[in-house]
């Protein structure tokens, strides 16, 4: 059973070490007490549905509490704190495409506000009801989830959208292939919400972005089908349809089929650790590594903050100390910098991979350590989301945003971000816990992922405050600093205000347009990506 106001399975925690108690008293003060809201209690507030009977929705209470906020800190507070303001007035559990133009068509013949779902796993406010006259239908795509057809030698594999990634890679594996598309939220997170928010897999660097891996599909609009043939590799007939698609947050319809493109399992696929003097001796590396065009799987640099909080709540406090010393004599002290590496492939690239890429890192001071960090990061790697569950009954939140830089704007943008965090709650004398590490590279930049814990406040509102300063304080550094609003967590709710920057006056209207063109009662998803807004932030401080 799903959490329904945290993340992830019941059965599972994450636990911290015995230390973890007073190294967050250390960094931002003692833990807030963190009461909060029962399920029965939640479900007394849940109002009576505003919908017409239909066989295929389902206007339940408890079904439409599980289906009324993601996973943002706001969703978290608004769930914990009785602080929902709205709900799905009902939710459709598709079987099939037709029962997708059914939900579309009794949607635009009564009015109704349509939500497309996916594994409820945003952090931007994707799939959150706004209040308004109008019923709200949240349409969860998790049954039309089956590998319908796989091409055994272009290696295309077309499913339901609605289909979670270990359901994806389960069937791919039984074929001999992968998709390799590994978001932090891969537990839940699903095929069609990926294409939707422009997803990037912990290894983007060996198998690409969404964008790069969906070839085609079908898209369920309320002005029609639309189609995207998977029928050839590439194409110079106009512009790329599949483009709208990419990114559309359920704007313009329900993605209700997607044809990607798989590899073959790799014959290895290891994980190692490198520490650096310094985190711009890793920066440099990485950079030297990315240009040279290495066929690496994955990086991620973590600055010295986050290499000191990740070795501090590690546990085993004798080994790590034994390792730090090791570290030091050998020129890697307080500053050092920890660099995962992943190397995906054949057997002989990943040996050749290896000793090219260990190679540039020790030019620029890195001190390889092995495996164990490497093998602990993919033990863990899903496993890191459930932390935030601790971190709250210990009185704390934390929450991350992400970026994307040139090369030349990323140090200062990191700086510029991590100071905005630090200086937001300054004027009511609350410290907060930053760290940050560049987690996807290219070769003309990367992007920086960011990390801020703070106490939770004495009531949710004044949490939701505190929350609103940092994340403002960030995204505006972010945008006047150069850097894309989101690099992978889509726009949403919380980051559509900064959307403008970005595109410019002609982009945001060239997106309304599109929008009403593929939906003109404007039923699907409003408010999301893009819409009026009476803050908006467009880059100008002046």
């Amino acid at each position: 059973m799903k959490r329904w106001n945290g993340w992830g399975a019941t059965t599972v925690d994450y636990p911290l070490p015995e230390t973890a108690t007073g190294l967050l008293a250390e960094w931002v003060g003692p833990g807030t007490s963190a009461a909060g809201l029962s399920l029965a209690e939640m479900l007394a507030r849940v109002p009576p549905s505003r919908l017409p009977d239909h066989p295929l929705i389902d206007t339940s209470p408890e079904v439409r509490l599980r289906h009324a906020r993601g996973q943002s800190l706001p969703d978290w507070v608004a769930l914990r704190c009785g602080l929902v303001d709205s709900f799905p007035d009902g939710v459709a559990f598709p079987l099939h495409d037709e029962d997708v133009r059914t939900l579309l068509a009794f949607a635009g013949r009564k009015g109704i506000t349509l939500i497309p779902y996916g594994g409820g796993t945003s952090v931007v406010g994707h799939i959150n009801p706004l209040p308004g006259e109008r019923p709200v239908l949240t349409v969860d795509m998790g049954r039309m989830n089956r590998l319908r057809r796989f091409d055994e030698e272009s290696l295309l594999a077309t499913f339901g959208a609605g289909v979670a990634g270990p359901d994806l890679e389960a069937q791919l594996r039984a074929r001999g292939c992968t998709l390799g598309h590994y978001p932090q939220s891969f537990e839940y997170s699903t095929l069609g919400g990926w294409i939707a928010s422009r997803s990037s897999g912990q290894q983007s660097l060996g198998y690409g972005r969404i964008e790069e891996l969906f070839v085609g599909g079908h898209l369920q609009s309320p002005a029609g089908p639309l189609p995207l043939p998977a029928t050839f590799p590439v194409s110079a007939a106009g512009p790329d349809l599949r483009h709208l698609v990419l990114g559309s947050e359920g704007r313009l319809g329900v993605i209700t089929e997607a044809t990607v493109r798989a590899s073959p399992l790799p014959e290895k696929e290891e994980f190692y650790g490198v520490f650096f003097p310094d985190f711009e001796s890793g920066r440099a590396a990485t950079r030297a590594m990315v240009q040279a065009g290495l066929p690496l799987s994955m990086l991620r640099l973590s600055t010295a903050v986050e290499t000191a909080t990740t070795l501090a709540l590690a546990g085993h406090p004798r080994l790590i100390g034994a390792l730090e010393r090791l570290l030091a004599l050998r020129g890697a002290g307080d500053e050092k910098a920890m660099l995962i590496l992943g190397l995906t492939g054949r057997e002989e690239l990943v040996r050749a991979a290896r000793k090219e890429a260990l190679g540039m890192a020790g030019d620029h001071g890195g001190i390889q350590a092995g495996r164990t960090f490497g093998n602990e990061w993919q033990k863990s790697r899903f496993r890191t989301p459930y932390l935030r569950n601790t971190l709250w009954e210990m009185g704390y939140a934390v929450d991350t945003l992400e970026t994307a830089v040139s090369w030349s704007q990323a140090p200062q943008t990191l700086a510029a971000v991590e100071a905005a965090l630090h200086d937001a709650l300054q004027p009511e004398g609350e410290r907060v816990h930053v760290f940050s590490h560049l987690s996807h590279f290219y070769s003309d930049g990367c992007s920086i992922y960011t990390t801020y814990l703070f106490r939770l406040g004495r009531t949710g509102e004044e949490t939701l405050a505190r929350w609103q300063q940092l994340k403002g304080a960030a995204s505006r550094a972010i945008v006047a600093n150069g850097g894309t609003i989101s690099h992978q967590h889509g726009v949403g709710l919380d980051h559509r205000p900064y959307l403008p920057a970005e595109k410019g006056r002609l982009g945001i209207e060239t997106l309304a347009t599109v929008c009403r063109q593929f939906d003109p009662q404007g039923i699907m998803n409003p408010g999301k990506l893009v819409g009026p807004d009476a803050e908006v932030f467009d880059g100008d401080e002046s």
